[in-house]
């Protein structure tokens, strides 16, 4: 039961905000880029589908929240003073909602502080004009800071770096595909598929280095708090 003391308008708000959580998740936080990042890495090692797509969302969103946490605390230090006195457990009444929308208002002000530090300078500009150019009349009323030039732009950006990180983790087992084609080809033993015959020595390439204690430390350290 939801504490909208029985208002239908009330359950139809929360309940829609709620619906917009997966949707926050995968736009204001790390998640999309780390999510890309591992899949480009099975790409790269060509195992197919191991690790399954649910255990790299699974370590995805570990190191999601991992890079969000001190956002996360940020908002709750912001939005508790707001909340004092307003008991969730009951029925909330007209005071009490408005209480919970200011505190939500507030506690997004460290998320975007944060999609704002870790969004490209081209990506802003590039929104901010299309932006602009949507509002016709009104341009002058959008701001740089506007959710809906911070928002596209953060996305955009980590998609980029996503895709910048994968070029590089592909270049090591590029060099591994390589080398094992050109010493089958030599040898003559034209049968054998050089993906199957690199695909342990890339393994015990990526096992050797730590490959996903390195990778999971980079994505992590990569990101500016807001």
């Amino acid at each position: 039961m939801l504490p909208t003391g029985g208002n239908p308008l009330l359950q139809l708000g929360l309940l829609a905000a709620l619906s917009l959580l997966p949707f926050v998740f995968l736009t204001c936080t790390s998640f999309a880029k780390i999510s890309v990042v591992l899949s480009l890495l099975r790409n790269a090692l060509g195992t197919g589908q191991a690790p399954s797509g649910m255990v790299l969302s699974a370590l995805a969103a570990l190191l999601t929240l991992l890079v969000m946490q001190p956002v996360v605390g940020r908002a709750h230090e912001l939005a508790a003073p707001m909340l004092v006195g307003v008991d969730l457990a009951a029925p909330l009444d007209e005071a009490g909602v408005e209480s919970c929308l200011a505190a939500g208002a507030v506690a997004f002000v460290p998320f975007r502080e944060f999609l704002e530090a870790n969004a490209g300078a081209h990506p802003l500009r590039v929104f901010h004009t299309l932006a602009r150019e949507a509002a016709g009349a009104d341009a002058d009323a959008v701001e740089a800071t506007d959710l809906r030039v911070v928002l596209p732009a953060f996305l955009v950006t980590e998609l980029t770096e996503a895709l910048q990180i994968g070029f590089l983790v592909y270049l090591p087992f590029l060099v591994v595909d390589l080398v094992v084609a050109n010493l089958l080809l030599a040898l003559g033993m034209h049968m054998l598929s050089p993906t199957s015959v690199s695909l342990p020595f890339k393994l015990l390439l990526f096992v050797t280095v730590d490959g996903f204690a390195l990778l999971a430390q980079a994505l992590v350290a990569g990101y500016r708090p807001g």
